[in-house]
């Protein structure tokens, strides 16, 4: 250790006095460089047994010091000071990390109880705890208010517009009285359904309090720190996303149902990726994990682009995806291959049903490019607080999840998906979906993935010049024709998908008869160019019948016995006169179909097939005669009205007892043993009346139900199923 010689140097924290000659060096004013002594091990020691008995020397013991070591008795003072500095700032580091380290403990113990606060549930009730921060509950209350004012001006200035006048001065209503007997479908597509008769209040049309549509909810803007958090989880997603793709044992095993499905392994998946507070979780929750993997007609480059786009994410799965948006971009990645792309998404999920909700996610999706031609995409939840009128129905919540795209050298890619999620159904699930949702079936990645190749194919069916062997040839003259109705049939079936979903704005009313399950009717206000203005009526049903899936989606598509089901057609055979493939399977298609009744000349039917693993749909919709040449001549057919009914099938999760079953042949190994019996959605959609502002009526659903009624009954009568 050195110590500067002279007064200067010994105040200093470096070190104490010099030596001899200080005094003499001081007085010369051309030497004023400090010179530097070390001490002897022997004073060293001394002095600090010293400091440990008296750190305070008085000059008698600083005296007797620098007798014993030969120093100065100023060396001794100016040590002394600056051992006891340097004991007071080694002091000084110890009490600060202890005190960051109790900081640091404190900060983690706070994180941990905020996330335990987010999944604790109350013992009594299983739901989630009280808000108690005054200030956010005043907001909220304030805006309800202002809600609920907006609303009462809006009704008052109605109210004081009419109030007082003669009903002969108010807007002139044509009634069209339709009676059950007379259900022609150019009376539903050109003039919609009669809005005389007395007003039913079902509080179904926008404008009642109940049926405002719950906005999504809108997280406040997004900090820096909240945008390094979801790199961070990000990045984690995905690299627990690529060993859940590339391993198998002992993460995956096979279903136990004897299909052929990968399940995960439970209890391996939380050895190898142990969650905080897993001590926490509500034992209500569900998992449902699932993979996959299949071929695509689609590289992978353009599989990304759709991907990363929530507009073109719809579009490529309108029967899964309700809706879908991006919150915002946190990275946009690389130019060109979205690599490293991140983005706050939210989307709602569907089965074609009004008895089973939609599931709602916020999530993170953040897309990779591993090497050259091989991609991954995860999705990951990122969970807002939020205020309960925001929660939806289900508590849904994205565990990593998401795919791996390789392309292969002709132009296809080999695609792998992994399903995996937390459920907590706040509501029973419909009894007759309880088997086909908790199998894993109804959200899973084989259904994801069953979409996607159908959908691909489609697409490569749009982008074809030429026709195919099945196409009914010289009706559609051109390429651009046979586009332009391939995209009116994708509108009229997107628009089919969108009537009877559960997402937010629709509020469904259960009707009795029919069946047990009983008719869902749902009313909203269309302003769409691509549907017709007014009121419209959608009324739905779901039934079970034991028969394939493959058998009933056979005994729709076939226009031979279309008469035995179909009410509006009045017993009329059909007859195809335009034939367009867009898929592998020959049930992948889509007709114009024109009944054999004289009156009906200038309508057709336009109808559009779909097959998968996963279920089928048909769809339909009465168009008329110069709509169709408009669209078969390659025009824009994005205003042409349509209002379409149809059909959805899908298997009904129940393991194959052996009997009851149709003898179809399953178009997937996922039906392997699970092809007991159907689950068949039928909706209809009419036009209530061409006014916006039409109140619905009695006779409109009791027109409806009857329909509906109708239908089914001829249905199971045709596929010779108990009508009980």
């Amino acid at each position: 250790m050195e110590y500067a010689s002279g007064g200067g140097g010994g105040s200093g924290g470096g070190g104490g006095g010099g030596g001899g000659g200080g005094d003499n060096d001081a007085s010369d004013p051309q030497r004023r460089k400090k010179r530097y002594h070390r001490h002897t091990a022997h004073q060293i020691q001394k002095l600090e047994s010293m400091f440990k008995e008296c750190p305070h020397p008085d000059e008698k013991q600083r005296l007797q010091l620098s007798r014993e070591l030969g120093l100065a008795p100023r060396q001794i003072k100016f040590w002394f000071q600056n051992r006891r500095t340097q004991m007071k700032a080694q002091h000084e580091r110890a009490d600060n990390c202890a005190l960051r380290a109790e900081n640091d403990k404190i900060r983690c113990e706070n994180i941990a109880i905020r996330e335990a606060l987010k999944n604790v549930i109350c013992p009594s009730c299983g739901g989630p705890p009280i808000n108690e921060d005054s200030y956010f509950d005043e907001q909220k209350l304030r805006m309800e208010n202002a809600q609920l004012k907006e609303e009462l001006d809006r009704v008052s200035s109605i109210a004081a517009k009419y109030i007082g006048r003669p009903i002969s001065q108010l807007p002139p209503v044509q009634p069209i009285h339709i009676s059950s007997l007379d259900l022609s479908m150019a009376s539903f597509g050109a003039h919609g359904m009669g809005v005389g008769g007395p007003s039913l209040d079902l509080d179904l049309l926008p404008g009642s309090s109940s049926t405002i549509p719950t906005l999504p909810y809108q997280p406040p803007g997004i900090s820096d720190m909240d945008k390094s958090l979801m790199s961070d989880i990000a990045a984690n997603a995905m690299e627990e996303l690529l060993r859940l793709l590339q391993t198998n044992e002992p993460l995956w095993m096979k279903s136990a149902a004897g299909d052929g499905r990968d399940v995960l392994n439970l209890d391996s998946y939380e050895r190898i990726f142990p969650r905080a507070n897993s001590h926490l979780k509500n034992p209500n929750l569900r998992i449902e994990a699932s993979r996959d993997s299949g071929v695509v007609i689609m590289n992978g480059l353009a599989l990304v682009d759709m991907f990363m786009d929530p507009n073109k994410w719809v579009e490529l799965f309108p029967t899964i995806v309700s809706m879908a948006r991006t919150i915002e971009v946190i990275s946009s990645g690389v130019l060109g291959s979205h690599s490293g792309s991140l983005q706050l998404m939210h989307e709602e999920l569907q089965v074609l049903s009004p008895l089973v909700p939609t599931r709602e996610f916020y999530f993170l999706r953040h897309c990779q490019q591993i090497e050259q031609g091989l991609w991954a995409i995860v999705d990951v939840s990122y969970d807002f607080p939020r205020d309960n009128q925001f929660a939806s129905q289900f508590r849904s919540h994205r565990l990593p999840s998401g795919c791996l795209i390789q392309d292969m050298p002709n132009g296809y890619s080999k695609v792998t998906w992994v399903e995996h999620v937390e459920i907590e159904d706040k509501s029973p699930t419909h009894r007759l979906y309880r088997d086909l949702i908790h199998s894993g079936l109804a959200f899973g990645a084989e259904r994801w993935l069953a979409t996607l190749q159908r959908m691909c194919e489609r697409f490569a069916c749009l982008m074809v010049s030429g026709t195919s062997t099945r196409d009914l040839g010289g009706v559609i003259p051109s390429p651009d024709g046979k586009r332009s109705m391939m995209k009116l049939a994708q509108r009229m079936v997107n628009n089919f998908c969108a009537s009877i979903s559960t997402s937010n704005g629709h509020r469904w009313t259960t009707l009795s008869g029919v069946n047990e399950v009983g008719v869902r009717v749902t009313v909203h206000k269309s302003t769409d160019p691509g549907q017709p203005n007014g009121v419209v009526l959608s009324a739905a049903t779901t039934i079970w019948l034991p028969i394939s899936p493959q058998d009933v989606f056979n005994f729709f598509k076939d226009e031979r016995t279309r008469s035995q089901w179909d009410v509006l057609s009045n017993g009329n055979a059909v007859q195809e006169v335009a034939h367009i493939a867009n898929g592998s399977h020959p049930g992948n298609c889509i007709s114009v179909l024109r009944a054999f009744n004289t009156s009906q000349n200038n309508m057709l039917i336009l109808q559009e097939s779909c097959i998968d693993s996963s279920g089928s749909l048909v769809v339909y919709c009465p168009v008329d005669l110069p709509a169709i040449n408009i669209a078969m001549s390659g025009e824009d057919p994005s205003y042409i009205p349509l209002l379409p009914s149809g059909f959805t099938i899908s298997p009904d999760g129940r393991l194959d007892q052996g009997g009851g079953g149709g003898d179809g042949a399953s178009t997937s190994a996922a039906a392997t043993g699970r092809s007991g019996g159907s689950l068949i959605t039928v909706a209809f959609q009419i036009l209530v009346s061409s006014l916006p502002s039409a109140k619905l009526n009695l006779e409109s659903v009791t027109t409806v139900n009857n329909l509906i009624g109708t239908t089914v009954q001829q249905i199971k009568a045709a596929l010779n199923c108990p009508t009980s």
